[in-house]
């Protein structure tokens, strides 16, 4: 076994954008989807996150440079040192270059390099062997369901009730395709995404329909998205993002993510497409859009969202590629 102290880990990660929405837990298992999810990985934002062994023999994450909730990685970390046979502690530092807790999935990016940094250091020095993506995809669920996806690159399926998350498409299969992340608020959103599927769930009248209806949206997407068909893509993705709103708007008490500033970016889409111009919008737990336009019409699309909400900050994803993992020697720099 080499010494402890000897080399880190780093992972670069991005965030998986649902398409098609996952929204609510199956009963029974840890992070099992209710329905399932088709996403794009979002190349242009990051997840950085470097992991060491712990030196006091405790897991310890900070996010941002704030220290996490030790409870909210506590099943993730039991599960991976299970399913590695190790002991080995944690101490992780990771940093986004979006906004974290705020509607941009940085769960997924977070937890997918968490769980590739953690098995590489396990690796790499207690000489064991480094588990496939699959595996890593099924650890990485534990810590997040979104983030099981975002262990590959491209677009990628989480089926509902499944352990792990499968590659569909490679990010070469719609190069065109852009997605326009607009930031309309920077701060944690009010409900975390675990807290509000659990009250959709429990309260919202409207959750079984959601469930019943989910499959169907799923299917067309994944033709639409096989076919390179944004307008049945969009269609699709609008009626998934707008129905599992919906449901929680009709939990007890009602969960409401959108702001003002989110009702005038859909708005400004919707006015878009009147004109011609494919804009479509889709929106996570949190009051950020995102819009998917292809590359021809994106000067147009950024242009619209800028006049509909003066001075919105907006990022630019094309599909993204898989994680990179690199081992640091003592002293290396993660750059």
């Amino acid at each position: 076994m080499r010494d402890p102290s000897s080399l880190r880990v780093a992972c670069r990660a991005s965030p998986s954008l649902a398409l098609v929405k996952y929204w609510g837990k199956a009963v029974g298992g840890l992070n099992l989807p209710a329905t399932s999810s088709l996403a794009v990985t979002l190349g242009g934002l990051e997840t950085n996150s470097l992991v060491a062994a712990s030196k006091d023999g405790a897991d310890r994450v900070l996010v941002d440079g704030g220290p996490t909730e030790a409870a909210r990685f506590e099943p993730f970390f039991t599960e991976l040192r299970r399913r590695l046979g190790s002991e080995l502690r944690f101490e992780v530092e990771s940093r986004n270059s979006f906004p974290g807790g705020a509607g941009f999935a940085s769960s997924s990016s977070g937890f997918a390099a968490l769980a590739l940094g953690c098995a590489r250091l396990v690796a790499e020095l207690e000489g064991r062997p480094n588990p496939d993506l699959p595996t890593l995809s099924e650890l990485a669920r534990c810590g997040s369901a979104s983030a099981a996806r975002a262990v590959y690159g491209g677009f990628t399926i989480l089926g509902a009730g499944a352990l792990r998350a499968e590659p569909f498409l490679p990010p070469s299969h719609w190069p065109e395709l852009r997605i326009v992340a607009a930031v309309v608020a920077r701060g944690q959103k009010a409900h975390s995404s675990r807290s509000a599927m659990a009250a959709t769930r429990e309260t919202s009248p409207y959750y079984d329909k959601w469930l019943a209806d989910a499959p169907g949206l799923f299917a067309r997407a994944k033709a639409a998205l096989a076919d390179r068909d944004l307008e049945q893509l969009g269609e699709t993705m609008r009626l998934s993002y707008s129905r599992m709103h919906a449901s929680a708007l009709a939990a007890d008490p009602p969960i409401l993510y959108w702001l003002p500033a989110s009702l005038a970016l859909i708005g400004a889409c919707a006015e878009l497409r009147a004109k011609g111009v494919g804009a479509w919008e889709t929106m996570d737990a949190g009051p950020q859009v995102k819009v998917l336009c292809l590359e021809s019409e994106l000067r147009s699309v950024r242009a619209a969202l800028e006049a509909a909400v003066p001075g919105i900050e907006l990022i630019v994803a094309i599909p993204g590629p898989a994680p990179e993992v690199s081992v640091l020697e003592a002293g290396a720099s993660a750059d």
